[in-house]
């Protein structure tokens, strides 16, 4: 069966091939932030000898009872330790959905009576040997028996480093003792006795392999190590199968199974073990979930549309659809599977119009119904419709760049300067982006000045003190715009000393003071954002420290234009040179 799901999953599916070596289903989160790509050869690999491997152990498991009479305390270890093997095959899932402290009291008293039974049932034949195994056995219960302690929150013995080492020395010595008084008892084979001394191998790959894992031998996060580990722990529990199967005491013959009741006994134990582990493997028809709201794999979609293989795009729509960023609502509830959120997002692709897309949201359970959807989500499951009325959302990220830049540069190209003849000492002339819904205005600050927020905060509390909308703060003005713009042309100059006033063609002007603690004053920039000048703006602090003035020019064409000239001065007066007609009435 194992050997099956490994030849079907390398064929088809990396989950398959992921179950037929774990004997669990794949952990889709966790593939997609380690391995987004699926599995690499080596992992697959690694797998595949694992699925190989693991059966072969099973088989073994499997194997028939060794014929034989039994006294109550080897009937009673023998059955223990198939309740052992069946927890660490099947067990453990059901066990996992009770509360910690169920656990580990069921493991303490497993293990603490088959401790016992083996110090009683074992023909050790020297009383130091095993007292020496009454010892370890002994600490290894004490520290079961802590941690239980602290999960029901009784006993808080915090054991440390050196305390965590000392047990794991003390259960190695457990298992090698328990061999060694195998051997010297004569009732087990040789071969449970090497399948004793391979089970040491998970001790002694803890640490080459951690090593292995933290390294740069892999290119990224690897399953390997895991997958090792949990095949080398896998012999622990054939050796366990092996002694309880060796159990019959020699000298006392039993009638021996017939083949066919062999047979069935061999069937009825695999498809105990078998059956759970199938259980678990989904159709692949069935509803999935892959991503959540919070899923770190949603992360990763922050590219353009262009950038994706066309493998990928669904799982963006999907993750997208599930996005529950800025306290927004998912899009669709978080119980619908991900082929329900694809049919639904395809189906959004051909209404015919807003309340079409309404109706299928309001169908589908979504609390975003009267939003609609927005065509750059719905672009990942159908490019083809939302691509004829809107290209530009089919763009790789090279090709938004570049849009981006010529659009800049178009902006750009509309503003003139309005002095072309008054040339400053330094000048600037480019558009400068507010945001789309409304902002106050441009800073012309000292952004090095250490009370610059402080001076900011002030500067937008006295942008209304009339009617000017010119608002100062020490070394931050904050100049307004006339009319709701998202864009405006600004030109910037600075002077030696103060330039002709030029009051004719503008619509206000308005002279304030300004001061700069550090000799830096400047407009700030865009820099590939959505707000500020569009292009590098200059430092207008010409003489270095010390106090300007600041002179607004404001006039409404076609788009408002801005023109800020800066030059040394030492008046603190505010003066409104010019009042724009419709403000003043």
């Amino acid at each position: 069966m194992v050997l099956v799901l490994a030849a079907v999953g390398l064929a088809s599916s990396d989950a398959l091939l992921w179950t037929a070596a774990e004997w669990t289903t794949a952990p889709d989160l966790e593939l997609d932030f380690i391995a987004p790509d699926r599995f690499d050869v080596l992992t697959k690999a690694v797998l595949i000898v694992a699925a190989v491997v693991k059966a072969a152990l099973l088989w073994l498991i499997l194997r028939p009872l060794m014929p034989g009479l039994l006294n109550d305390r080897e009937r009673a270890l023998r059955w223990l330790l198939y309740a052992a093997v069946a927890y660490s095959l099947v067990l453990w899932f059901p066990l996992m959905w009770l509360p910690d402290e169920v656990d580990l009291t069921l493991s303490l008293v497993l293990w603490g009576t088959i401790d016992v039974l083996y110090l009683l049932v074992i023909r050790w034949r020297a009383r130091p040997l095993r007292a020496a195994a009454g010892v370890m056995f002994a600490v290894t219960l004490a520290a079961s028996a802590n941690d239980l302690l602290d999960e029901l929150d009784l006993l808080d013995v915090e054991p440390g480093a050196v305390g965590a080492l000392v047990v794991m020395v003390c259960g190695v010595a457990a298992t090698v003792l328990t061999i060694i008084g195998q051997h010297r008892d004569g009732r087990w084979s040789r071969g449970t006795l090497i399948l004793g001394w391979s089970s040491l191998s998970v001790y002694v790959l803890v640490y080459p392999l951690a090593f292995v894992s933290e390294s740069d031998v892999f290119s990224g996060p690897s399953f390997v190590p895991q997958i090792v580990m949990d095949a080398a722990a896998l012999v622990h529990t054939v050796w366990l199968a092996a002694t309880a199967r060796e159990m019959p005491s020699s000298g006392l013959p039993a009638e021996p199974l017939s083949p066919g009741r062999r047979r069935a006994a061999r069937l009825a134990v695999a498809a105990v073990t078998v059956l759970p582990l199938v259980v678990l493997i989904r159709p692949e028809s069935d509803p999935r979930t892959t991503f959540s709201g919070w899923s770190i794999g949603c992360d990763e979609w922050d590219g353009n549309f262009g950038d994706l293989k066309p493998e990928e795009r669904d799982d963006v729509f999907v993750c997208r659809a599930r996005s529950e960023m800025g306290g927004v609502p998912p899009m669709f509830p978080h119980t619908t599977s991900d082929q329900q959120i694809l049919g639904y997002g395809r189906a959004l692709c051909h209404a015919k119009d807003r309340e079409e897309q309404e109706a299928l949201l309001r169908e589908a359970g979504s609390e975003r119904a009267s939003w609609g959807v927005d065509s750059r989500d719905l672009v990942y499951v159908c490019p083809e419709i939302v691509g004829a009325t809107q290209p530009e959302l089919l763009r790789t990220s090279e090709e938004a760049e570049a849009a981006s830049r010529a659009y800049i540069a178009e902006l750009n190209a509309r503003c003139r300067d309005p002095w072309p003849r008054t040339k400053g000492v330094v000048q600037a002339t480019a558009n400068y982006s507010l945001f789309a819904d409304g902002d106050y205005g441009y800073f012309v600050h000292d952004p090095e000045d250490e009370a610059g927020d402080t001076r900011a905060d002030q500067a937008v509390e006295r942008l209304y003190d009339d009617n000017t909308q010119v608002g100062v703060a020490g070394s931050a003005v904050l100049v307004g715009h006339l009319e709701d713009v998202i864009d405006l042309c600004l030109t910037v100059k600075a002077f030696r000393t103060a330039p002709p006033l030029r009051l004719a063609g503008w619509d206000q002007v308005t002279e304030v003071p300004i001061t700069t603690p550090t000799g830096n004053l400047t407009v700030p920039e865009a820099d590939g954002g959505d707000v500020g000048a569009n292009a590098p703006m200059p430092n207008l602090a010409i003489e270095g420290k010390g106090r300007y003035r600041l002179r607004v020019y404001v006039r409404l064409a076609e788009e408002e234009e801005h023109l800020v000239v800066v030059f040394p001065g030492t008046s603190k007066k505010r003066l409104k040179l010019k009042t724009w007609e419709y403000a003043s009435e």
